[in-house]
């Protein structure tokens, strides 16, 4: 037990319908219901406490009105329940216990007491809390409210705080502080939770911020952890004010509140509750100080799980500053769509990495924020208009075991995994790719995709990066397979691809040390490789790209046009090979099956260009094709040596 003094100035608000013609449209007051607390008794007592002795127990079963008095206890006082109450007067304990029912706003404590047991049931009646229909200023009391019995519950020992029935608006955009010029903290303002604290809602649980208008444009969240630890917050639902806040005319994408801070939280489980409607997003996860000062308090230990977070405005999760990231099991719904009274906002993703960093004067990267060691696994995610995650800066982060119906993208990053993904695309996501791989610089490296099924998607995989692995995905109905842009020391093994159109494709790009190996590659219409207008740049004139073992199956043909520095071995072709205007090709040990075309075309120029020792088929197309189909205006540029034609 710890030496307390307690003060709860709460008033309960009689009148709920004050100030009812400006705040129409906000809440149902006919759908509220409250949980009825278990205090039924309200006989009068027949004794009083000046009597008791140390030691003693007194079972509150009826109603003990202190009128305005103040009592000290003698030491060791318990107070049992027995559907009584205590009201009107304060108690000062020496070393006793009481049973969290018996609190309300109508009784304070002070001194050496706990709670007879570490579970306490709130009650919204017994506090003040005004449910439903509301104003701005009982909305504020409310979050003063619940806040407080949060924070006087937990140092009187409790370590679960359960909530029922409640329906409230909490108002989080005010400046609480009496200072002179005091500045306003989202974080601050929210409902704080204290540390060593584990919060249980249920499906009756409804918390709700109060919508922002044209004279306040700050934003908020309901709850907040700030500098505190090992925290539990279970089920519930928290709604944010997308459809009823009032944004500017000139809002720029970045208006709104959120409904779940963690600033500096460590060990902290967010576990079922469900989210809907924030204006702004649904959490933001960030710390205190940069990383590079002494000050830094990073977030850590942070796992949001089994959660449903729907219709968040620009973003569901903003990870700007944590290590130990969790985040797994959830549903996310329609991240960063336009509705009813506004657009989606900026971003449009369902969960944002983006910590800060920047270059001083002397080009020394500084990071002021820094993300690493976060898991996203198991999450299920549809109709976000941007995609499902944009991994923009960070250090080891696993991306694994999603059902996934838009997109992924990573740019500068390192350490990251995206595997054994489902990917499936529903609506317009259809039109666009699954995963883009993009980024580049001293910070871009070993990151891997692997182990996906992509379906449905404009384009499967686009690879606009460095050293990165790529391997073992299955990509099926689909335009394109794999698209090559500015990519660097990439390694692309045993895909499979079965598309429509181009499975390989690079166009009006540049790449280099790329191998592309143990791929099967099927098309129905389409090119089975299209390489245009890529390393043409004198700049580029050494670059290579290796396909090595490689099977393509489709009626047309491997394509190079307009193409330096490709290695083309040891693969199997149904289809053919065309070669114009190329330079540094090689073609070697390929076997050859061509159909409705010619083993191999050459056309217009070629400059140090190799084939040698491929086993070409007769076209099964008519005479008019041949093994080799040599077009070429530099004939003396073409290395043709070894081949057979069978």
């Amino acid at each position: 037990m710890k030496n307390i003094t307690y003060l709860i100035l709460i008033f309960i608000i009689l009148n709920s319908s004050c100030g009812k013609d400006n705040i129409e449209g906000i809440g149902n007051e006919n759908d509220i219901v409250s949980d009825v607390p278990e205090n039924t008794i309200t006989t009068p007592c027949s004794f009083n406490l000046s009597d008791l002795t140390a030691d003693s127990t007194i079972k509150i079963d009826c109603l003990l009105d202190l009128n305005g008095q103040t009592i000290t206890l003698p030491n060791n006082v318990n107070f049992e329940f027995g559907g009584g109450d205590i009201i009107n007067g304060k108690l000062i304990f020496s070393n006793g216990t009481i049973d969290g029912r018996l609190l309300s706003s109508k009784l304070e404590i002070e001194g050496e007491v706990s709670l007879a047991s570490p579970t306490f049931k709130f009650y919204a009646v017994r506090w003040g809390i005004v449910e439903g229909k509301t104003t701005s200023e009982v909305a504020l009391s409310n979050t003063a409210i619940l806040e407080k019995v949060f924070f006087l519950t937990k140092n009187l020992e409790a370590s679960t705080f359960l909530i029922d029935k409640l329906d409230a608006f909490f108002e989080v955009t005010k400046t609480t502080s009496t200072a002179t010029n005091a500045n306003w903290y989202p974080t601050l303002e929210a409902v704080n939770l204290p540390s060593n604290f584990n919060l249980k809602m249920t499906d009756n649980t409804h918390l709700r911020i109060y919508p922002g208008d044209k004279h306040n444009r700050k934003g908020g969240a309901i709850l907040a952890v700030r500098d505190a630890e090992n925290i539990t917050v279970t089920g519930g639902n928290l709604y944010g004010d997308r459809d009823q806040r009032v944004f500017s005319a000139d809002d720029n994408g970045l208006e709104g509140s959120h409904l779940f801070y963690i600033h500096s939280g460590r060990n902290i489980v967010v576990d079922g509750v469900r989210f809907q409607d924030g204006s702004s997003g649904t959490f933001a996860i960030f710390s205190f100080g940069f990383s590079y000062n002494p000050d830094y308090n990073p977030t850590q230990n942070v796992t949001i799980k089994n959660c449903i977070i729907k219709n968040s405005r620009r973003m569901a999760i903003a990870l700007v500053d944590g290590r130990d990231i969790t985040i797994e099991n959830n549903t996310f719904i329609d991240a960063g769509q336009p509705s009813t009274n506004t657009d989606g906002g900026e971003v449009g993703y369902a969960i944002n990495i983006e910590p800060e960093r920047f270059r001083d004067e002397n080009g020394i990267l500084k990071e002021r924020q820094r993300v690493f060691d976060v898991l996203i696994k198991g999450n299920t995610e549809s109709g976000s208009r941007g995609g499902f995650l944009t991994l923009t800066i960070g250090q080891d982060i696993t991306v694994e075991d999603n059902d996934i119906g838009s997109r992924v993208v990573y740019s500068l990053i390192s350490g990251a995994k995206i595997i054994n993904n489902r990917f499936k695309a529903i609506g317009t996501a259809s039109d666009s790719w699954a995963i883009f791989a993009a980024g580049s610089g001293e910070t871009v490296f070993n990151n891997e995709i692997a182990n996906n099924t992509i379906e449905g998607y404009n384009a499967g995989i686009i690879i606009g990066t460095k050293d990165a692995f790529v391997h073992d995905n299955t990509i099926t109905n689909c335009e394109a397979g794999i698209q090559l842009s500015k990519a660097t020391n990439v390694r692309i093994h045993t895909n499979t691809m079965t598309v429509e159109k181009n499975g390989i494709q690079a166009t009006n790009t540049n790449n280099d040390d790329i191998e592309i190996k143990d791929n099967s590659v099927t098309s129905s219409s389409g090119f089975l490789v299209y390489f245009a207008q890529m390393n043409n740049n004198e700049e580029h004139e050494n670059q290579k790209v290796v396909f090595d073992n490689n099977s393509f199956h489709g009626s047309r043909a491997v394509t190079f046009s307009n193409t330096n520095g490709v290695i083309f071995i040891n693969n199997e072709v149904d289809g053919g090979l065309e070669i114009g205007n190329a330079k540094y090709i090689e073609v070697t040990n390929n076997m050859i099956k061509p159909k409705d075309r010619s083993g191999i075309r050459l056309f217009e120029t070629h400059l140090n260009t190799v084939i040698t020792n491929n086993t070409i088929y007769v076209p099964t197309g008519g005479t008019r094709y041949s093994c080799i189909e040599n077009n070429s205006t530099t004939p003396n540029e073409v290395n043709l040596n070894g081949n057979t034609c069978n």
